[in-house]
């Protein structure tokens, strides 16, 4: 029997509800995405690899959106664009929840969690690729310090809200237990029905290898799934993939197909001589970047947020070895592209085009959260809305108007390693950021080590509160003081904000 009427065949049987097992076949390899999906039911669980648009199953997600199963629950770092990715599924109005750790920029994603049209379970990235990884491995549930204090461990989050903006649906609190003096919280696996899955060649056995960082989740989701599909750029046969090169072994794909054709949409292009802020910084955004990258240390690795921690790697003296990572799976990140050498499959965390530099490193999500939990990431940057006077910091949600969603951000606050906040002193309107306690909801408590903004430095000890330590040129600590919603004490050697050059 040939491959495509052995792919018929087993559909036919499969539609006629007969006792034939989709989860194992001699052949895998399925004629077309419409014909793989095609038994994907009403109410299902998926489990979509990508991260942005890189690495996403282009073709499977348009054959799910032309069959039409609704009341779906995707599991997903985030759901692409509004009319790319997994956005086009929230267009058509068949996902009925999210797992995620990212709203990003998808506005419709946004709006119908707002209205009450969709339900959201946000996630903390690294947590959410650990859960994954944990149901593919067949462990119940684990362990992590990430999210501990805030309301992803203390219950209370809005799930779904209803049409007059009172909520329908709240988030249940975790167990937490203390080990070795830490406080921890219990995360459940992750497992679904079906995981659809984007690598860049594979073979005829289900034999997987990734390109760059279109890795990501892929392989978490693979491993979670009662049913992976996978569609790949080029597919081979069996012997043609040197075993070292695989990155997922068929063990764990049972369907398979060759995609058609692929758009790869880039989320970002930026390329060299360009700023992730989108032109050239102002004074005060500069003197913040110059002073934060005074932190960088020779062999440090790092994780830089999004925006203008990202820009302090502009600033590593030379001579002076840090290694940058990206925690959508790059280990030596280097610059932007140049022009008409962008990549789709390579990016960074905040869906920027980038490059490799000597000796980077590629891996899946998964473990490059264990990188950050493990504390073997020795500094993170990253911006805030809030902060408190003993280190508690809000930077992910303004609830009811703004969900933006915490990414990685809680699993690298949380993992003990050096936090610095980068970030204007007040608010646009004059209210001030660093205060007595935050209002925002958290994004971990009493994390932060080192705040850096246009007026002033701070080291925060989590009993005592803030020291100031520096001052920008010209401005007085009376200034500081009426700007600053918290008390802080003046450091006997107070001294003008250094800058790199």
């Amino acid at each position: 029997m040939n491959r495509v009427l052995l792919s018929r065949t087993v559909n036919s049987l499969a539609r006629k509800n007969c006792k034939v097992s989709l989860r194992y076949a001699s052949n895998k390899v399925y004629p077309s995405a419409d014909a793989a999906v095609e038994d994907i039911k009403s109410g299902s669980t998926l489990l979509v690899g990508g991260f942005g648009l890189c690495g996403i199953p282009e073709c499977l997600i348009a054959g799910v959106k032309k069959a039409g199963p609704t009341n779906l629950t995707c599991v997903s770092n985030n759901a692409g664009v509004d009319d790319f990715g997994l956005g086009q599924l929230l267009q058509t109005r068949q996902v009925k929840r999210m797992i995620s750790s990212y709203v990003g920029e998808n506005k419709n994603f946004e709006k119908q969690y707002l209205t009450g049209e969709l339900e959201v379970e946000l996630t903390p990235q690294g947590t959410l690729a650990e859960r994954l990884r944990a149901g593919g491995a067949g462990i119940p549930a684990f362990f992590t310090s990430t999210a501990y204090g805030t309301v992803i461990q203390e219950g209370g989050f809005p799930i779904k809200y209803n049409a007059d903006k009172s909520v329908a649906i709240t988030s249940k609190p975790r167990e937490t237990r203390s080990f070795n003096g830490r406080n921890y919280v219990m995360e459940e696996a992750i497992t679904g029905d079906f995981a659809l899955v984007k690598a860049w060649k594979g073979d005829t056995d289900g034999n997987l290898v990734f390109r760059s960082t279109a890795r990501n989740f892929n392989p978490e989701c693979a491993k979670a799934a009662k049913i992976c599909i996978a569609e790949v750029e080029e597919l081979v046969e069996p012997g043609q993939l040197d075993p070292d090169e695989i990155h997922l072994p068929g063990i764990y794909v049972q369907r398979l197909i060759k995609g058609e054709s692929y758009e790869k949409r880039i989320e970002r292009v930026t390329l060299a001589g360009s700023s992730s802020t989108g032109g050239k910084l102002d004074p005060n955004r500069d003197r913040i970047v110059r002073r934060a990258a005074k932190e960088f240390k020779d062999g440090m690795y790092v994780n830089l947020g999004i925006g203008v921690p990202t820009m302090a790697s502009n600033y590593i003296p030379q001579g002076m070895k840090v290694v940058l990572q990206s925690e959508n799976g790059l280990l030596g990140m280097g610059p932007y592209p140049e022009a008409g050498k962008q990549d789709a499959d390579l990016i960074n965390a905040g869906k920027e085009t980038v490059t490799y530099v000597k000796g980077s490193s590629i891996f899946s999500s998964s473990e490059s959260f264990a990188m950050i939990r493990g504390r073997h990431v020795h500094l993170t940057i990253l911006g805030a809305l809030e902060v408190s006077a003993n280190g508690d910091l809000a930077n992910w949600i303004i609830p009811g108007k703004m969900v933006k969603g915490m990414g990685g951000a809680m699993d690298l606050v949380s993992s003990g390693n050096k936090v610095v906040v980068t970030m204007e002193h007040t608010a646009k309107s004059g209210a001030h950021k660093i205060l007595p306690s935050c209002n925002l909801p958290l994004t971990g408590k009493q994390v932060v080590d080192l705040i850096i903004t246009e007026l002033a430095v701070f080291s925060v000890d989590k009993k005592e509160g803030l020291t100031l330590m520096e001052h920008a040129e010209g401005v007085t600590v009376e200034e500081i003081r009426s700007k600053t919603g918290a008390p802080f004490k003046v450091s006997e050697n107070l001294c003008v904000m250094q800058q790199q050059q």
